[in-house]
């Protein structure tokens, strides 16, 4: 038995080859384009080198050459493994270097980070804007990969072997690769776009990263796997997306409530007309029930939330339908995948608002494990269940509820910012003593990168120097925007920072 994901794109493709598949503003591809175009990078890949299961790096925005570089990927049975655009050279060497890529195809915007961050005798490929020929030195033009056989035959693959990981960080350590099979993908795509109906006449808004799970799974493999438009808005400003859904009649607005909180209250949305929207799906953090209401009674749709993890590619649980949903909630199960709550000793608990524990789940959506990771593999799948490491209960209709993080990941604006990578980077400052990475609340982003550091003795350093030396060294949404200082930080007996009670001590309301 055989499959592979890129086969969403070939049958599309042969149900409906002259479809726009993709809008970027006046350019436009249609299925047909798209598959043959995928098909020469593929054979173009191979010819270079790449045999199955080799890793491509894509470091792409949300352009053309990033769906034409996936499938083609998937159809030459290598895996993708997508990097953050933002990626600094030190996040960059450890994602190529961990996953022991082959190749990089990146942009030119981020070419030079790239460069400097990518390990030796890796190639890398850089994709230009149109009329642009800048290429780094040492790096080749993306569209020498254009140049191979349109008749490129997918490479069967087998349904658990891997197409993509994607790299999620922890509380401690290192990002971990999760790894995504063909299988899971491909369920996901098809499970999740039926439950928001979309059909082959939408056109959905491509805003969200395609890099980033959300984006990659419920926009772009959604859309390909119902034979519907993606229209790609390479990054969120409001004018550029409501351009986009007017010009487009953009019918699907997949987002985080960040984007839903940006365009209720931006006074320019009135210059442009949104009725083409129907619905809106939102995921990535819990959107305020106020937030909701309004925005459907402005714009004349439903907006229905869900839940998943990269590890679950991504949906699990999902709010269904308008009639059928609670607010605060993240929904119910989806179709073939079970989840439960469980106390600190796995056992599972009944339902109830008063019986917490952590979020489990098993089924066609939970990856097959992390990658070179064993023993995080089965840390994360004691007793044959997926730990979330959020924590929440279940009520008496199925609903799922999340109360709290077990992990303490800060969720900014939809993108997950992992204290320990921060905190890091903050004790390598010859001046830092002790520092912890919390969230504080933030009506526009959900929540807002913060820092306690405490000062060596006989050193000094200003809060401007540490964000500005952070900021150097990871991604712009993780650095800290505020520092505030204490002689020392709260530790229990085993001499681990506190930090709720260090929330306590500078005032950071408690979450709820």
């Amino acid at each position: 038995m055989s499959l592979n994901l890129a086969s969403i794109l070939r049958e599309s493709a042969a149900a409906r080859a002259d479809k726009e598949a993709v809008v970027l503003g006046p350019f436009k591809l249609t299925y047909g384009q798209l598959d043959a175009l995928s098909n020469q990078v593929a054979d173009s890949l191979r010819k270079q080198g790449l045999k199955p299961g080799d890793k491509v790096g894509v470091m792409l925005p949300n352009v053309p050459q990033f769906p034409i570089t996936y499938y083609a990927v998937l159809k030459a049975g290598g895996v993708v493994v997508p990097m953050n655009v933002l990626l600094k050279a030190p996040e960059v060497n450890f994602y190529l270097s961990d996953s022991e890529a082959k190749v990089l195809v990146t942009w030119e915007d981020f070419a030079g980070e790239a460069m400097k961050g990518s390990p030796s005798g890796l190639m890398t490929y850089v994709a230009n804007k149109p009329g642009s020929e800048s290429v780094p030195e040492g790096a080749r033009p993306f569209t020498e990969l254009m140049a191979g056989n349109a008749g490129f035959d997918l490479e069967p693959t087998s349904p658990d072997d891997t197409a993509v990981i994607l790299y999620t960080s922890g509380t401690t350590g290192k990002p971990k690769g999760a790894e995504l099979t063909h299988f899971n993908l491909y369920m996901n795509s098809t499970i999740a776009g039926g439950l928001f109906g979309f059909r082959d006449d939408d056109v959905g808004l491509a805003v969200l990263p395609l890099f980033h799970s959300f984006g990659q799974s419920s926009v772009m493999n959604v859309s390909m796997r119902y034979g519907g438009t993606i229209s790609l808005v390479p990054r969120f400003e409001v004018p550029a997306v409501c351009e986009a859904i007017q010009r487009d009649k953009v019918t699907v607005f997949s987002g985080v409530p960040t984007m839903f909180f940006a365009l209720l209250h931006d006074p320019q949305v009135a210059n442009y007309d949104l009725s083409s929207l129907r619905i809106a799906v939102s995921g990535g953090a819990s959107m305020p029930a106020e937030v909701m209401t309004t925005f459907e009674r402005k714009f004349g749709l439903t907006i229905l939330e869900g839940y998943g993890l990269s590890e679950t590619s991504p949906t699990a649980s999902f709010n269904q339908s308008l009639e059928e949903r609670r607010f605060g909630s993240i929904g119910k199960r989806i179709w073939g995948v079970e989840m439960k709550i469980f106390d600190e000793n796995d056992q599972p608990l009944p339902r109830g608002k008063d019986h917490v524990g952590e979020i489990v789940i098993r089924g066609h959506n939970v990856m097959k494990g992390y990658y070179k990771k064993p023993e995080a593999t089965a840390e994360a799948f004691k007793g044959g269940w997926f730990h979330s490491g959020d924590m929440g209960y279940e009520d008496e209709e199925g609903f799922f509820f999340i109360v709290d993080r077990k992990k303490e990941l800060i969720i900014r604006g939809g993108f997950n910012v992992y204290p320990r990578e921060v905190e890091e980077v903050l004790y390598a400052h010859p001046a830092v003593q002790e520092a912890a990475v919390i969230g504080v609340p933030d009506e526009r982003l959900g929540e807002e990168v913060a820092a306690v550091v405490a000062v060596k003795a006989g050193q000094s350093v200003t809060e401007e120097e540490l964000i500005a030396y952070t900021k150097e060294r990871v991604a712009a949404y993780k650095y800290p925007r505020s520092i505030r200082f204490l002689e020392t930080l709260p530790k229990g007996p085993t001499g681990k920072i506190l930090k709720k009670e260090l929330k306590q001590q500078i005032g950071v309301p408690a979450p709820g």
